[in-house]
């Protein structure tokens, strides 16, 4: 665990060097002209600014009016209440409310670590504690923290109590030793309940927001309103840190859909500007440090070709992003030629326009690994004026890309057989049963059993189930449902979806208007039984199987599918059972919809939602003739796709409909799986589809 400013690194300078000379021109230097001619601008001195991307519609900083973007929920598991008044959420207590922070430990093995690097040194005791305090900044590997023995929660590595909010620190370290599988599914799994917490308050934040455009046309900002709530009740991941390298939790290809989603786990500090760095005042050896860059290709002096990226520097750029200054080496520029002369790799996050986004700059930000800064040089920028370059390249031995992952997808969304059209069995598997095509696709073996199954679209019910018993009933809205109305009374006196469709948290059971309803098709409360809306591909996996992924970006809490078969009753599924395991049985799903808007961290009165309640369910659905692509969808134990039991089409409660959601956002191409609560132990998926 030495240093990596230590002496025994040829590639790096002695412990705290003396900061060296930059070899580059100041922002007031000549420059010379492609024609040979000599000249000193005459230009006013530029302001340093960090480098924003191109506008998102935020003017606001992040401690703007901190205390006026509360966010506040009510005791019951229904309403939501006062979302920006004045009344704000006290932080919960360190002894009941307790919140997970999955590298608070790491403090203490950094100063155990770095203390005995400074052994070789013989630094003096008073300069050995003076370095060890929290202005240390820097750079040591460190194990994962469930390493370390004063780990108070042995369940749950690295997590202790935070009652307080935590300003970001000035410590640098990085992770060398993610552990094994165990201890990867714990920072995956601490990663992914962060991002769920902020999907569902973004979420219901929407509510209010959709309110607010309705009465005055303007618009509050729900995902900035999230993540300062999650701020001041200290969720935010990796703020008593800044880590260098890779962040544990955060997988190359994971999608984000907003800026600040970004600072919420810790992948990139900065809401605006592209560079994220440890500033030379913070840093124990005098300089900056460059950890994370954004590249989203909006400026003119920017060139990205994938594995090789030549970005500009911060500063000199006006509103429009047009250069109109020379920019100096300093702030960010400096920590990029910093961290190129120490050899330190930074993250690259890469933001990519994509269609179907929720933000309102149509991006989302896809995490593209760790690259090396090789190359730093000043130039000539398109506009005339001076500015710092550097050349990153991407390190070797990592897994694909995300944003390549999303041209791809992109292409076969345009053109299914524009990759191995000789593995595509089916261009649609649903005969046009669905709005949207699924695909069939194996270049694994021969196996093309899923051709032989007929495609069902909706689950098949017996006749008993549509008996009413008395006079049917059903919303009397005429534009849509509204607040208030009989349709939203069923459903404990609030809508279960934002105007775009997405759940705004999970429930025992879900009442969407039906056939007895004056509602238009369009109405808020008709989600599900729209069928599909992204194309999905059943595929051919060497580890799971069948499998089944998107073409399309879901985003955290949108419909998927409905999971289909033929609904037996239990005499009849008992017989059936006795030819072979071809059933599914809905009560064995887990209730993963309570995690859904599940808001126990950020209010300590928070209940589950408990109504409308549902009976035990006691049927099962055959999938031996009928199916769809729900069918193939893989068992995980922390899964990316949640079962919400719906109604709408009768109200006998004892048989809804199976709606699947998505629990998080899933990028194009990557698998969707589900808690089916019993599966194969030797294959972790159910028999029927493998």
């Amino acid at each position: 665990m030495d240093s990596l400013f230590s002496s025994q690194n040829p590639t790096n300078p002695t412990f705290l060097p003396p900061p060296p000379g930059i070899p580059f021109p100041a922002a007031t230097t000549t420059v010379t002209a492609p024609n040979g001619i000599t000249t000193t601008p005459k230009t006013p001195t530029p302001i340093l600014i960090p480098k924003p991307e191109p506008f998102e519609g935020w003017v606001e900083t992040q401690n703007t009016k901190e205390s006026q973007q509360q966010t506040t929920f009510s005791n019951g598991p229904h309403t939501l209440l006062n979302l920006f008044g004045d009344e704000t959420l006290a932080s919960a207590s360190s002894d009941k409310n307790d919140t997970v922070s999955n590298f608070n430990q790491i403090s203490e093995v950094f100063r155990t670590a770095f203390s005995k690097g400074l052994q070789q040194f013989q630094v003096p005791k008073e300069e050995h504690d003076t370095i060890l305090d929290h202005e240390s900044g820097a750079i040591v590997p460190v194990p994962p923290p469930e390493n370390n023995s004063n780990n108070s929660n042995k369940d749950s590595p690295g997590a202790v109590a935070l009652s307080t909010p935590r300003s970001r620190v000035k410590e640098l370290v990085r992770v060398t030793d993610f552990g094994g599988i165990k201890e990867q599914r714990h920072f995956r799994d601490v990663v992914r309940k962060t991002r769920m917490i902020y999907d569902s308050l973004r979420v219901l934040s929407t509510v209010d927001e959709e309110r607010r455009v309705e009465i005055d046309h303007r618009r509050v900002r729900a995902d900035l309103r999230a993540s300062n709530l999650m701020r001041n009740c200290g969720l935010w991941l990796n703020r008593d840190k800044r880590i260098v390298g890779a962040i544990p939790g955060v997988c190359i290809g994971d999608v984000f859909l907003y800026r600040m989603e970004l600072c919420v786990v810790g992948l990139h500090g900065q809401p605006q500007a592209g560079i994220d760095y440890l500033p030379a005042s913070f840093s124990a050896n005098g300089e900056p440090i460059a950890t994370s860059v954004i590249a989203s290709g909006g400026y003119e002096d920017d060139l990205d070709e994938g594995d090789v990226i030549i970005y500009s520097g911060h500063g000199g750029q006006d509103k429009h992003s047009k250069q109109v200054f020379h920019q100096k080496l300093e702030g960010g520029n400096l920590a990029m030629e910093r961290s190129m002369q120490y050899g330190i790799e930074v993250r690259v996050i890469r933001g990519v326009r994509c269609e179907g986004t929720a933000s309102a700059s149509g991006k989302l930000y896809v995490y593209d690994g760790l690259y090396k800064i090789v190359q730093c040089w000043f130039d000539v920028g398109k506009s005339g004026f001076g500015v710092f370059k550097y050349k990153l390249c991407r390190i070797d031995g990592q897994p694909k890309m995300g944003s390549s992952v999303l041209k791809e997808a992109n292409k076969l969304r345009k053109d299914p057989l524009s990759f191995k059209p000789m593995c595509c069995l089916s261009l649609d598997i649903s005969i046009k049963k669905e709005y949207v095509p699924v695909r069939l696709f194996n270049d694994i073996d021969q196996n093309n059993d899923p051709l032989y199954f007929e495609y069902l679209m909706r689950t098949t019910f017996p006749d008993f189930v549509f008996h009413q018993s008395g006079r049917a009933t059903g919303c009397e809205c005429v534009g849509g449902c509204v607040d208030g109305c009989f349709c939203a009374m069923k459903n404990g006196g609030e809508f279960s979806y934002n105007q775009n469709g997405v759940l705004l948290r999970g429930k025992p059971v879900i009442f969407e208007c039906g056939p007895f309803c004056r509602c238009p098709p369009h109405c808020r409360n008709r989600v599900t039984q729209k069928g599909l809306k992204h194309k999905l591909e059943v595929f051919r996996s060497r580890e799971t199987g069948w499998g089944v992924r998107s073409l399309d970006l879901i985003q955290a809490g949108a419909f998927i599918c409905e999971y289909t078969g033929v609904v037996l009753t239990k005499e009849q599924a008992e017989i059936l059972s006795m030819n072979g395991d071809s059933l599914i049985y809905p009560n064995r799903f887990s209730n993963r919809w309570t995690e859904w808007g599940d808001l126990s961290l950020i209010d300590s009165n928070y209940v589950r939602p408990s109504y409308p309640s549902i009976p035990p369910l006691d049927f099962a659905l055959d999938v031996s003739r009928m199916r769809n692509a729900a069918c193939y969808m893989s068992h995980s134990s922390t899964p990316n796709v949640l079962v919400q039991f719906v109604l709408y089409d009768h109200n006998n409660l004892m048989f809804p409909h199976l709606m699947l959601f998505a629990m998080e956002s899933i990028p194009p191409m990557r698998e969707l799986s589900l808690d089916y609560g019993v599966a194969d132990e030797g294959t972790g998926k159910l028999s029927i589809c493998n």
